[in-house]
């Protein structure tokens, strides 16, 4: 048997979970994940909830209509039974009623045995994909009320082993709720259709390949999560890989990372729709590098017909900010029904109407909204009534606060720098800016995405318009006639703005100055090394300078160096209790 080190693992408690790592990469591990952890805790016990009141509705619906039924089936009844004027009782002796009643009764009986198996609402199952140490599954475990069986799964025996070992490690309730699996997630996804309440995928890099067979694996009305770490490729980097991995190719804006969100939500609404299966999204999060949707998923062949109004294509100017989306179908009323068509296009000109410049085309997103605003105020009011069980508290309370003032049914935003930036001018002040749009009669927000995003429902003309009468007041040196400013800044606005403060112009959460965009808590909290590569000095720029040096020093000594080094170096196992101690010891014996 393979002797095993105690000095190697290192206890990392989250939450209320324990895992146990090893000290040499073996299995992924990535600590500013726990924003992503603690997010999804708090949208799994809204959706726990609310499932629970969706199932409560529907039964008092079914009682209702069917309350209706015994009423009517009961005054048929005392119609056929009730004396005619002759005296008569309709032909029916009192061994006939006898039969009768007996046969409602026996139908009554077993209506009543079977109702009670029909309204019995079990816990979710939920299915983490990619389970790696198994600290997800087992907050989950032991966090949110009222779950029901987790299962983990991953394609990595280290893993596995990992993730067994940390089951044992957090006790009972662990090993009674959490088990774990060597094996594809796919072949697993694919071969349990519709068993799981909620799928959980949060993959090393893209979720492309898991897509298909999650979607087929969450029960109607469950809930997807999803994670994307490829920022690079969903921003515009690599805009061919992108449409190969999502089917939509994206634009370099700075609304790139929402642009991120839509192209990842319409990726997994393709996927479902060829199963006659539609999504619902409830959370659409872009923290730190990665990005993060929660969707309900549905089936039903009618509702699928309305993706096509929820997708668009963009067409973005390369000489200013003007973007416009097109709407890729639309409906049209016919008789009492719906007929759906193509839609109208192009809604923009060859050249730029601003500037004069070419568009660039991408999409399709994502445009319907990408939150449900009840879903998320339900979800904040949640994590602020439970504020000491989330470590990463004030990052998504923050988050959570933006997203709730956020315009739902505005896709994408503008930047004001780079508004001010084409034109050469100085910035207004986005108080003053906003002021001008709300006194123009339209509405305006900010975005989660970008503390200087500005959405807003106002057409470019208007937004043009407002920068036209800035600059007038705020004159800019002369540019190049060709230049896009130059070009904006030589027409004369249409619409005078007014720049007077309003009392919309600040969002509820800045009149109460509530955070809304923190730093990162520490030094490279960022993407991490993959598991089982050996750490280099060209890890620098993800796990820092220190962390390097103690992995490489850590190497040395392994070797046999100098045994005061190694002395100095900081053991979190050796720190613990001595009742502790011997707890892991037990562990990592019995999954030797």
């Amino acid at each position: 048997m393979e002797t095993t080190d105690l000095n190697d693992y290192t206890v990392i408690k989250e939450g209320e979970a324990e895992v146990l790592m090893h000290k040499k990469n073996k299995v992924f591990f990535n600590k500013a994940q726990v924003n992503n952890r603690d997010m999804s805790i708090a949208v799994l016990r809204a959706f726990i909830s609310k499932r629970k009141q969706e199932h409560d509705a529907m039964l008092s619906k079914r009682a209702r209509s069917s309350g209706k039924v015994v009423e009517k089936d009961v005054s048929e009844v005392s119609k056929e039974g009730a004396p005619t004027e002759n005296g008569e009782d309709n032909g029916k002796t009192n061994g006939e009623e006898h039969e009768a009643s007996s046969k409602d009764g026996s139908k009554e009986a077993a209506k009543t045995t079977y109702e009670p198996a029909r309204r019995e609402l079990k816990p979710p199952r939920v299915l983490e994909a990619l389970s790696a140490s198994g600290l997800r599954a087992l907050r989950y475990a032991r966090e949110v009320e009222g779950i029901g069986q987790v299962v983990a799964l991953d394609n990595d025996p280290a893993s596995v082993e990992a993730c067994q070992r940390n089951i044992k490690f957090n006790g009972l309730m662990s090993t009674s709720k959490v088990e774990s699996h060597l094996t594809d997630a796919r072949v697993h996804m694919l071969t349990n259709p519709k068993e799981f309440d909620v799928v959980d995928l949060d993959p090393y890099g893209a979720p492309s390949i898991f897509l298909d067979s999650a979607v087929q694996s969450v029960a109607d009305g469950g809930l997807l999560m999803c994670t994307a770490t490829d920022m690079a490729v969903l921003c515009g980097a690599n805009g061919e890989v992108c449409y190969s991995k999502y089917g939509s190719y994206p634009l370099k804006g700075k609304y790139c990372h929402e642009m991120a969100l839509r192209i990842l939500l319409a990726s997994i609404e393709s996927h479902a729709n060829r199963y006659k299966r539609y999504i619902v999204p409830v959370l659409s999060v872009q923290i730190d590098f990665y990005a993060r949707v929660f969707v309900r998923i549905y089936t039903s062949a009618s509702a699928m017909k309305n993706t096509p109004l929820k997708l668009s294509y963009v067409y973005q100017c390369i000489g200013c900010d003007s973007f416009h989306l097109q709407s890729v179908g639309r409906s049209l009323p016919k008789h009492n029904s719906v007929r759906y068509q193509a839609g109208l296009g192009p809604v923009v000109p060859q050249d730029c109407t601003h500037c004069g410049k070419k568009y660039n085309m991408g999409g399709p997103i994502w445009s319907a909204p990408m939150h449900d605003q009840e879903w998320v105020t339900s979800i904040l009011n949640g994590v602020k009534s439970m504020k000491d069980r989330y470590p990463a508290y004030d990052k998504i309370c923050s988050m959570l606060t933006t997203i709730s003032e956020e315009l739902p049914d505005v896709p994408l935003f503008l930047s004001l720098h780079n508004l001010a930036a084409t034109l050469k001018c100085t910035s207004p002040s986005a108080a003053m800016f906003r002021s001008a749009v709300i006194n123009a009669k339209y509405r305006v927000s900010g975005s989660h995405v970008n503390p200087l995003g500005i959405k807003t429902d106002a057409p470019m003309e208007i937004i043009w318009d407002i920068m036209r009468c800035w600059v007038k007041n705020h004159p800019v040196k002369a540019q190049s006639p060709d230049h896009p400013g130059s070009v904006i800044l030589s027409k004369e606005p249409s619409h005078q703005a007014d720049f007077s403060r309003h009392v919309g112009s600040l969002s509820k959460a800045q009149v109460k100055k509530v955070a809304r965009f923190l730093p990162n808590p520490e030094k490279h909290w960022g993407p991490k090394v993959r598991a089982g590569r050996q750490i280099t000095s060209k890890h620098v720029s993800l796990i820092g300078h220190e962390a390097v040096n103690g992995h490489l020093n850590g190497h040395k000594e392994a070797a046999g160096a100098e045994e005061e080094e190694e002395e100095e170096k900081e053991d979190v196992v050796e720190d613990e209790p001595e009742m502790k101690r011997q707890k892991i010891t037990e562990v990592i014996a019995s999954s030797s």
